[in-house]
């Protein structure tokens, strides 16, 4: 009998998999708390050392086998866990757990696992939550060693060409391995959209889906599996006819893959001659290759937390420069939008200073972002001399996260004036016209966006945070995620206003939310005035095919008739007329 199971779908340039399911069940168990004597914990702690060197090879192993024509440079995923197996924070916290509580090193573990995890499942910011998933990988990789087994072995013997991976949670280590062994597509228990293990299955081009709570216990070992990367759908036990339906959208898939690659190389331009921007949202350095090898014409979102994270004091002024500057280097003359820093209050680093925070009702509505660097700008000042210095390397531009009143935007302009007049003074170069945007993502920013407008050098909607705040919804909340409606004509408005204030004032307005790098919106918002698009690599391609089709002056006449009947018309009827253009 036939069985679907819905989840989050990580779309690759061919989203769908058919093949037996390889059924994946370690790390289904908890550890239990053993009480151990007085006499026991050097032994134990000697245990824990010796799981966690354990892990330590087992990383360094697969980091090695990493094939070079690797269209990423993925050790970098690996880099990361190696790290975490030096974080006092989970490493020398569970051995302060297993000396004070007398217990043994598996539930001292776990404890502070559990602990980290909530810190995360706190955070605002839906890419800097899912980094909790490097917490669960780099435990459950030493907790496995800690029993007695070898997980990444476990994963190695065998050819698992055309398998569909089942498992509980996947590591990036694990998702090389597999990959290399042939797997076909991925299915998981945990995981989120902009994880590690996300980014990595979209840059090696593998359907997955995430987020399907308890499938390895319903599904058979060998049992056909369909997966379906884009719509979050894995299929069991289909039909005959269910099978000839995917194995035509699976050779569809290849053949269309194989024509979005050969648009690489064509500028972006609108059938009516309108020249369209297309940019990348890097999370990691190693996003550089894909953005690149996907004709990203530059970088319109690149967040810089990543910096702060997993370390316990604070990036200095040197240590960022270099980041950016080897983020130039890589781009290799593309321009690159940087974000400052977006931390604070529900989503913290452990050097970052967290004032207010314990009485926080709301953190998500609380001291982050622009607030939290204006209210420490000691914290703020080594960023944007950085930002600065590096603007002499290459085309930089700045941008202001959660921007809500026009009074942060000027004492941010006044700072970085001042900060330009010391750079000056110590002999340091740097662009004197650096270009200083705000991001529209709070229904505030986007009522006075002409008004920010006039103060700003552009503007760039997120719309992920911009739907949220305006429908009070969190979209990673899945009893309420089904009202996450880019599409409201409350969101449509807003977005319109930004883009006109933009026009009014002849700065550009560009979109770094999720919302740009679905095509099923593209005509929507080449209709309502957008020119600039930033997206994750994996989208360019499918938006620029769009772009390519596209009449903006007929798109823009549609546009003009959805706005004016917002109020008595469902806006999808009236989207699905644009996208028949």
């Amino acid at each position: 009998m036939s069985c679907a199971f819905q989840g989050i779908g990580i779309s690759a340039s061919c989203a769908i998999a058919l093949g037996p399911a390889y059924l994946d069940r370690r790390g289904l168990g908890g550890a239990m708390r053993i009480a151990i004597a007085p006499e026991a914990v050097e032994a134990e702690l000697d245990r824990l050392d010796q799981a966690v060197e354990a892990a330590r090879l087992a990383l360094r192993a697969v980091r090695e086998q990493i094939p070079g024509h690797t269209p990423l440079n993925i050790a970098e995923f690996i880099d990361t866990h190696l790290l975490m197996l030096e974080d006092a924070a989970l490493i020398d916290a569970a051995r302060t757990i297993i000396s004070d509580e007398l217990c043994n090193a598996e539930w001292a573990l776990q404890r502070q696992r559990d602990t980290l995890v909530r810190l995360f499942d706190e955070m605002d910011d839906p890419y800097l939550r899912t980094r909790r998933d490097d917490v669960e990988h780099v435990v459950s990789q030493i907790q496995g060693f800690l029993r007695g087994e070898t997980p990444a072995a476990a994963l190695l013997d065998g050819d698992l060409k055309g398998q569909v991976v089942v498992a509980r949670d996947l590591a990036p280590a694990e998702v090389i391995v597999l990959h290399h062994r042939g797997a076909a597509a991925f299915v998981t228990e945990h995981g989120g959209p902009m994880s590690h293990t996300a980014i990595l299955v979209r840059s090696l081009g593998i359907p997955a889906v995430v987020g399907i709570h308890n499938i390895t216990r319903q599904i058979r070992p060998g049992e056909l599996l369909i997966v379906d990367g884009e719509s979050g759908t894995v299929l069991g036990d289909a039909d005959a006819r269910t099978l000839s339906y995917f194995r035509a959208r699976l050779r569809a898939g290849h053949s269309r893959l194989r024509r979005l690659r050969r648009l690489v190389d064509r500028p972006a331009r609108t059938r009516d001659g309108i020249a369209i921007s297309l940019e990348a949202n890097l999370e990691l350095p190693e996003d550089v290759a894909t953005a690149r090898a996907n004709g990203a014409t530059g970088v319109g979102l690149y967040r810089t937390e990543f910096l702060y994270m997993n370390r316990p004091d604070l990036p200095d002024e040197e240590e960022q420069l270099a980041a950016y500057s080897a983020m130039l280097q890589g781009l290799g003359g593309l321009p690159i939008t940087i974000r400052s820093l977006d931390l604070g209050a529900d989503k913290t680093a452990e050097g970052l200073p967290r004032p207010g925070a314990s009485t926080a009702n709301n953190p998500a509505l609380g001291l982050r972002a622009i607030r939290l660097c204006l209210k420490e700008p000691e914290i703020f000042r080594p960023q944007l001399r950085a930002i600065l210095r590096a603007s002499a390397l290459g085309p930089v531009r700045l941008m202001l996260p959660l921007v809500s009143h026009l009074r942060e935007v000027e004492t941010t302009l006044r700072l970085i004036d001042e900060l330009k007049r010391q750079l000056r003074a110590d002999g340091l170069d740097y662009d004197p016209k650096l270009p200083v945007g705000a991001m529209i993502e709070v229904p505030a920013a986007a009522l006075a966006a002409r008004a920010i407008a006039r103060r700003m050098d552009f503007l760039s909607i997120g719309t992920n945070d911009l739907i949220q705040y305006t429908l009070a919804i969190d979209r990673l909340d899945d009893s309420v995620n089904d009202l996450f409606d880019p599409t409201h004509p409350a969101i449509l408005r807003l977005i319109h206003m930004t883009i006109e204030a933009g026009r009014a004032l002849d700065i550009p307005v560009s979109m770094c939310g999720e919302m740009a790098g679905d095509p099923r919106f593209t005509r929507l918002l080449l209709g309502l005035g957008l020119r600039h698009f930033s997206m994750q690599p994996g989208a360019l391609l499918d938006v620029k095919e769009v772009v390519l089709e596209a009449d903006t002056e007929a798109l823009e006449r549609e546009a003009q008739r959805l706005l004016a009947h917002l109020d008595d018309t469902d806006p999808s009827l009236l989207i699905a007329r644009l996208n028949a253009h």
